[in-house]
């Protein structure tokens, strides 16, 4: 296994102790560990793509696990984060649907022959969303939303609160413009008409 494939497979070995750490209020500092272990997963994402091209190490396995890894990693601070109420659900449920949709379009244009490569928009939702992630997890840091006796705070801070569904509902925005582009970008592979 080559070092990419070996970053990758890091990646989904952090994806565990990120949710210890969002969800385990008795470790100390818990939140900043998790926004270090996403931190630290999100450079191996930047890095094994770019020592995979640079080293023309590029896998099957690698094409296979990397937009997993990504998505994996991704689905579980969402949930994680609306299990924590900090972000809306609702938000979130449409996130997952557009990667659902996209993983679906995926799979229909491969039997075709063809590759859906990340377009423009698929990335700049990708990387504002990560950006976002890590802002929820600071703005917990810096403003928690535990009561004295370390429970969840139900009047928590509402410039902070605001300010998440801010940065969430930015990447909805992104995710479904990303989504209906992919769509049109490969309708005729999925069009029941013909």
């Amino acid at each position: 296994m080559n070092l990419p494939n070996k970053l990758t497979v890091l990646r989904v070995l952090l994806i565990p102790f990120f949710l210890l750490f969002v969800l385990v209020y008795e470790i100390p500092h818990h939140m900043i560990w998790a926004l270090v272990v996403f931190a630290l997963a999100s450079i191996t994402d930047a890095l094994d793509g770019h020592l995979a091209r640079a080293n023309n190490q590029i896998t099957t396995f690698g094409k296979f696990l990397d937009p997993l890894a990504d998505k994996l990693l991704v689905m579980t601070a969402l949930i994680a984060f609306t299990f924590e109420r900090l972000i809306d659900p609702v938000a979130v449920v449409i996130i997952l649907s557009r990667e659902f949709m996209v993983t679906g379009l995926r799979l229909v244009v491969a039997g075709e022959g063809v590759v859906v490569a990340a377009g423009i928009w698929g990335k700049l939702k990708t990387a504002f969303t990560m950006v976002a992630l890590i802002a929820v997890m600071a703005l917990q840091i810096f403003f928690p939303n535990l009561d004295e006796k370390g429970s969840p705070d139900l009047n928590w801070h509402s410039g902070v609160f605001l300010t998440n569904e801010a940065l969430i509902w930015i990447a909805v925005v992104l995710t479904v413009i990303s989504g209906v582009v992919y769509l049109k970008g490969y309708w005729k592979y999925i069009d029941s008409s013909k």
